[in-house]
């Protein structure tokens, strides 16, 4: 029986680990070439933050209390994050179609899709969530990871905010995250 993760339904006032946002973009790049200026950016429908938690609680109580504004030191540059892919899209290797781009499949009935969905595979994390979610079976690609700008994500929480993962299951994403992140890569 598959197990489907807990989400919690309160929001915070905050950024947290866990949160799952829609419409979040990522600037790809900017060119600047005789005084244009070109910014290519992509637009993911879903992703989870994967910053430490107490990291963003002390940014919070550091930033918005009276005398936190002393220093900086706990501030964050950029918010970690990493696109959630519809897990279909993921088999057929389509779920970075839209930017051009193919992977390769996996098969659902053998082996890899199966450790895909047991989280046998150390690339990839797999989240079901309950029905009464607007989110299919999703995979987080720990290749796949970007930084958002801070201000940029608390901006983006009255609108796109979606749901949160509950502790064990972001604490899971965090530590496989950081094994994958963590692995010694040898030549091949």
């Amino acid at each position: 029986m598959e197990k489907k993760t807990r989400i919690r339904r309160k929001k915070s006032t905050r950024v947290c680990q866990g949160d799952i946002f829609g419409d979040v973009e990522m600037i790809e790049y900017v060119i600047e070439h005789e005084g244009n200026i070109e910014l290519s950016r992509i637009v993911f429908p879903l992703v989870v933050v994967l910053t430490q938690d107490c990291d963003l609680e002390q940014e919070h109580r550091v930033r918005w209390s009276r005398n936190g504004r002393a220093t900086q030191d706990k501030w964050l540059i950029s918010i970690l994050v990493a696109p959630l892919y519809n897990i279909e899209h993921v088999y057929q290797g389509k779920h970075l179609s839209d930017i051009g781009m193919n992977m390769e499949p996996i098969n659902e009935k053998k082996s890899p899709g199966k450790n895909l969905r047991k989280n046998e595979r150390p690339r990839y994390h797999y989240l079901s969530f309950p029905t009464d979610q607007p989110i299919v079976d999703s995979v987080v690609d720990f290749k796949h990871y970007f930084s958002v700008n801070g201000n940029y994500l608390r901006s983006l929480r009255r609108t796109n905010f979606i749901c949160r993962l509950a502790p064990l299951y972001r604490e899971d994403l965090s530590h496989r995250f950081a094994a994958y992140l963590a692995r010694i890569g040898l030549p091949g």
